[in-house]
């Protein structure tokens, strides 16, 4: 067992030191590696392209072909994109990123945070959901990512180091509710990826999402409603290439206030804008709907 650790440390660390020298070159050159991965994956390849076209042609029925293929094509040159600026993050300086990522309304989570609750932060697949890393630099309160352990240990290390370079601290899904219940006198942010397909799916919690029935992850709502804590959207865009707007929407000051599956059906509404305001940033290669 001992040995087996061992080896995983050795390869987590060839690997890091591997992405940490590739972060090193021009972001110019790491876009032209990002090109000639989305030529393979698109062209070649063709990675789950019959799952991104059915996806895309469900969720805008009243599209034209054309539409759809363009959304579709551009989804894949800004997906490879984000794995460039994804390894870029390893060693850019601060004071670039603060540049090109723009936090809009943080003085909400502040409000939230300042008067003794905690903030559950949602969001989706949208755009480079990867620069969320950079927000703790931008608060002055703790803020968790709640995430699911990859199968590759080695791949899970080096992810939760890249997650973590900005002050981000994770947390598995599975220790989220024990985490939070035993730091109640230390109100933090804490942030989930909601739009995931559950692994439990629950009919009081199907919701129409892109035109169809959709199981949505019940347990962002009950964790607020059982803490008492604030709820907020975190709405991602691409303002240009390598630049994201994240603008911070409420949906409520207090879940305890709020009806069971409310703030699951604000959260999907909202995600719902998200995806239409910039239909190509979102996961298509994700089987949302699987039957």
């Amino acid at each position: 067992m001992k040995i087996n650790q061992a080896v995983q440390i050795l390869a987590y660390r060839s690997l890091y030191m591997i992405v940490y020298t590739l972060s090193l070159l021009p972001m110019t050159f790491l876009y032209a590696m990002a090109s000639f991965a989305f030529f393979l994956s698109y062209y070649i390849i063709g990675y789950r392209k019959e799952v991104v076209f059915q996806n895309i042609a469900r969720s805008f029925p009243d599209r034209q072909y054309g539409e759809l293929h363009r959304i579709a094509k551009k989804f894949y040159t800004c997906f490879a994109a984000y794995f460039a600026e994804i390894i870029k993050s390893v060693s850019v300086r601060t004071e670039i990123m603060d540049k090109k990522i723009i936090f809009e309304n943080l003085e909400l989570i502040d409000q939230y945070v300042n008067s003794g609750r905690n903030v559950i932060s949602c969001m989706g697949h949208c755009g480079n959901w990867e620069v969320l890393n950079f927000m703790p630099y931008k608060i002055q309160h703790d803020m968790y990512a709640v995430y699911k352990p990859l199968k590759s240990a080695i791949i899970n290390m080096l992810m939760i180091k890249l997650r973590s370079r900005f002050g981000m601290k994770l947390i598995p899904d599975q220790s989220a509710v024990r985490h939070i219940l035993t730091k109640k006198q230390s109100p933090a942010i804490y942030l989930f990826l909601a739009d995931q397909y559950p692994r439990i799916k629950e009919n009081g919690y199907r919701f129409k999402l892109l035109n169809q029935d959709t199981y949505v992850f019940s347990g962002m709502e009950k964790l607020a409603l059982t803490t008492g804590s604030a709820v907020v959207y975190l709405h991602i865009v691409q303002v240009s290439k390598g630049n994201y707007k994240i603008t911070c929407v409420p949906i409520c000051s207090q879940a305890e206030i709020l009806n069971k599956r409310e703030i699951t059906q604000r959260y999907v509404d909202l995600l719902t804008e998200n995806i239409n305001e910039e239909p190509y940033g979102w996961l298509w290669t994700h089987k949302r709907w699987k039957t």
